[in-house]
Parts: C-alpha cells; structure tokens; sequence
C-alpha cells in the first residue's frame, strides 16, 4: 500500500488488538477476533482511507463501531481532527478508552444519532466517511447537511459497491452529489474485496 509505519504506529496497533480482544470477551463489539482476521480486515482495511485523508481534514466518521475506520487512520495520521459517532454506548466507551490509552489527541467520540449532530456541526467537516455502515444513499442523506462546501463523502464497502451506485439512479444527482471515484482493492490473504466510493456535491 506504499504506507511506512513506525514502530510508535506498529505498538499503537497491538495495543489496540489487545484491548479489541479483551474487551470483545464481555461485550461483543466486532465478529472478528482472530489476530490476522483483526489485522487485515480491521486495521489494513480501514489505512486504504488514509491517503484519501489529509493532515488538515476534519473527518467525520459515521456509526464507527469499535472505532474503525477512525482510530487507524487517526494512528497514521495524527495531525487530521477527527470526530467519530455512533449510537451504542459500549462502542463509544471503549473508542474512548483507546483514545486515552493511544494518548491520541484531536479525536472525540460521540454517542449520539448523526441526526442528532446537524445543528451543532452543520458544515463543519470536509470528509464524512462511514464503513459498512448503511446504503449509500442513506448515507447521502444523512452526511449531507454536516458536509462543508467543497468536502467529500467517501463511502466503505464490499465488491458490489457498482451495484449499489446503479441501484441508487438519480437519487445522488436530486441530493446535489455525484460519484467521482470508484476504488476496487483486494485485503491480502483473499480476506475479500472492498471499494471506495468517493462523492461530491454537483
């Protein structure tokens, strides 16, 4: 992927599958819990956002889960401010105590719904992102009023993400967005094939 990680960046990504699996005993926060599963489709899968990511981004991250993709890119990129959200309590708390435990700074963890969000962040950041989180153009929807003018909405997702674009029509168009990019990448060890989807306004 043409990523050098640091050995401070390779200690933050064991510290963070350690707690993973710790906490995933009592609390059930993601079906992955082998160490190489835990790797390539949690940690390898979320820095293939990275470079789409820039040091002065202000990233929003919808329903992150367990903290994914935010905290690794957060790791590789510690300069971006980002901002996480989802709705279960568990996944935040344990997003917060990594974030404490990484001593990451610049990134809060919100429960909340991203409905809820609109009007203290109405047009604040420049990429909205979400991982496996819902249809793309739901995710339109919902990332819309918190987008900034000129910003970006990059999108997760499997090998059928064409599909899900073409099912979609003109619903993207009537929202003020278009498809730019589309970016197909395979996780090694045939773990799946995944895609970026990159959207802006019209």
């Amino acid at each position: 992927m043409g990523w050098l990680l640091t050995d401070e960046n390779i200690l933050s990504f064991g510290s963070f599958a350690a707690e993973l699996k710790k906490w995933n005993r009592g609390m059930n926060l993601t079906a992955i819990s082998s160490n190489n599963e835990t790797a390539i489709k949690h940690f390898i899968d979320c820095l293939y956002l990275a470079p789409y990511v820039s040091n002065e981004d202000y990233l929003l991250d919808i329903g992150s889960g367990a903290g994914f993709p935010a905290i690794p890119v957060k790791i590789v990129k510690p300069e971006a401010q980002i901002v996480t959200v989802d709705s279960v309590a568990k996944k935040i708390n344990f997003q917060r105590h990594m974030i404490r435990l990484l001593n990451l700074q610049g990134i809060t963890a919100i429960k909340s719904r991203v409905e809820d969000l609109q009007e203290a962040y109405a047009n604040k950041f420049s990429v909205i992102t979400s991982r496996a989180f819902t249809k793309l153009d739901h995710f339109v929807t919902l990332a819309a009023p918190l987008l900034a003018t000129g910003g970006r909405l990059i999108a997760m997702k499997g090998a059928d993400a064409e599909f899900e674009i073409a099912a979609s029509g003109d619903k993207f168009s009537k929202a003020g967005f278009a498809v730019t990019e589309l970016h197909h990448y395979v996780l090694p060890c045939n773990m799946g094939k995944h895609s970026l989807v990159v959207l802006k306004g019209l």
